[in-house]
């Protein structure tokens, strides 16, 4: 079973080695071939195992529109309180009230609640007619029911970066948040050096070594994905002019790194049969501050439906789930993480537990939420999936620290999934898109077609289909744990923005417009 959710009681971060370095030691090294920068140690949640933190009363989610909903998809009526135990800690009826010896109390006539009063020394009893409860007030119109989100209600789209290059590059020159927020990552998708490892079947190879030795003597070593493929991107990787590449064992190869926008590919093949990913760990990682209350209640239908929906899609899988709840600094918590487990019962518990409260400002300690997420016992031999709930990007100054936690779940080869929510604004779309194009993912972003919550900025993405987010979601899971990408069906699509074909944006002909 999980343990009772953490309550924070933190301090600053504590400087450290970082949460996972690297396998050949070279953590945080300068020159060539760069490998992730240390992360710093956070103080430890401390919480009380014997009272749990109770959950923050919430007001049902605002929505626009009640299409979907039912008039009995209400909350249960909530059970009243026990009665408090009695001196001899037993409880007492609420219904009578009784005095006098142990032997000598009178039972209860169904009918007519009584009240029995009798002496000590065996005197004669009295018997009082309790007084009848209240009648209800016929005047007061009973509350109104509170609606029970399902899931399916919320609708959302999804884009990725690295099939789309040419639109990421123009959306990064548009934006020019590079320069505004120092640490904002600037990630150039159309210079990619991808590492292909494959069976002498075609097959892909999932979780092969792919090492990258740079000339001045650094070295970084990364699996692959599913789908048998690694992404390196000489800038980030600090790659120099040329490398020397090896994948799953096999011979050396020189490869001269090109200076100008366009794709190289490097294909390995592997000795033996490629073998199919039979592990899933999942990560979510939400925002719980005030903000997101509007939506959070259906988001916990619908990542409630996901889990459920995991195990009777994947059978044969083992698949084990875990979370890092959080807010900000100075709130009732900061982060509260629930480690990777295989008890589902238990973790939908914690899920369903969370409220929304806290923030104040519009910025949150995702920074922190990411450290605390890179730290898990994630599996090697497994597929790593982190799903970002958030409406809301890192505060300023903590921008560079998120990128280097996204740079370590990167080298541990977690995917990062962000869910955009209503709020997200110019700052968090540019940083959680760069986060799922450095882990060889996609940005998923809630929409308006729901009618639920507050309005949802239109995202910085020129083409994209509308479905249910839980399908969506569902959809993007199984690609990233089958290896190949999954599109929906013409019944689920329920809008379609711009030209879409399978996950890229055609471009017109006359080309992008430079700007």
């Amino acid at each position: 079973m999980i343990a009772v959710l953490a309550v924070l009681v933190q301090g600053p971060a504590v400087a450290s080695k970082s949460v996972q370095g690297s396998q050949n030691g070279q953590v945080g090294r300068t020159g060539l071939c760069r490998q992730p920068d240390a992360l710093p140690q956070l103080a430890a949640e401390r919480w009380n195992q014997q009272q749990p933190p109770r959950p923050v009363p919430m007001a049902a989610p605002t929505s626009r529109s009640d299409e979907g909903l039912s008039a009995i998809d209400v909350a249960a009526p909530i059970a009243p309180p026990p009665p408090p135990p009695s001196a001899t800690g037993k409880a007492e009826s609420a219904d009578m009230v009784v005095t006098g010896s142990e032997s000598r109390r009178a039972s209860m006539d169904a009918a007519s609640p009584i009240s029995v009063a009798g002496s000590e020394d065996g005197g004669a009893s009295s018997i009082r007619p309790m007084p009848e409860p209240p009648r209800p007030d016929l005047s007061v119109p009973p509350p109104r029911p509170r609606y029970v989100p399902q899931a399916g209600i919320l609708t959302a789209g999804e884009h990725d970066d690295l099939l789309n290059p040419e639109l990421y590059a123009l959306y990064q020159r548009r934006s020019n948040l590079g320069q505004e927020v120092q640490g904002l990552p600037a990630l150039d998708t159309a210079r990619v050096l991808t590492v292909t490892v494959k069976d002498g079947k075609g097959r892909p190879v999932p979780f092969a070594p792919v090492e990258v030795a740079c000339s001045d003597g650094g070295s970084l070593r990364l699996a692959t994905t599913a789908d048998g493929t690694v992404s390196l991107f000489p800038d980030v990787d600090r790659l120099g002019k040329k490398v020397r590449l090896r994948a799953a064992g096999a011979a050396w190869r020189e490869v001269s790194i090109a200076r100008d926008a366009g794709g190289q590919r490097i294909d390995f093949t592997a000795r033996g049969e490629a073998g199919r990913a039979n592990k899933l760990d999942l990560m979510l990682v939400i925002d719980t501050t005030g903000s997101m209350g509007d939506e959070i209640r259906y988001l916990q239908a619908e990542l409630g439906s996901i889990l459920t929906g995991l195990r009777a899609r994947h059978p044969g899988v083992d698949i084990r789930v875990g979370f890092v709840f959080y807010r900000d600094l100075g709130d009732d918590y900061v982060t509260q993480t629930v480690p990777l487990t295989r008890d589902f019962a238990a973790a939908q518990g914690a899920l369903a537990q969370q409220g929304a409260n806290g923030g104040g400002d519009y910025p949150e300690a995702m920074e922190q939420a990411l450290i605390r997420a890179a730290g898990q016992d994630w599996r090697d031999d497994a597929v790593k999936t982190m799903l970002l709930v958030a409406d809301a990007p890192p505060h300023d100054d903590k921008f560079g620290l998120a990128w280097q936690a996204s740079e370590v779940l990167r080298h541990r080869r977690v995917q990062i999934v962000p869910v955009a929510a209503s709020g997200v604004a110019d700052k968090a779309e540019y940083a959680m898109r760069a986060m799922a194009a450095l882990t060889q993912s996609r940005y998923t972003f809630l929409t308006d077609d729901s009618g639920v919550g507050n309005a949802h900025a239109a995202p910085a993405i020129d083409c994209y289909l509308v479905t249910r987010l839980g399908a969506l979601l569902a959809r993007v899971i199984d690609s990233q744990l089958s290896g190949r990408r999954i599109e929906p069906g013409e019944q689920e699509v329920i809008r379609t923005v711009g030209q879409y074909d399978h996950g890229k944006c055609l471009i017109p002909s006359g080309g992008l417009l430079q700007q």
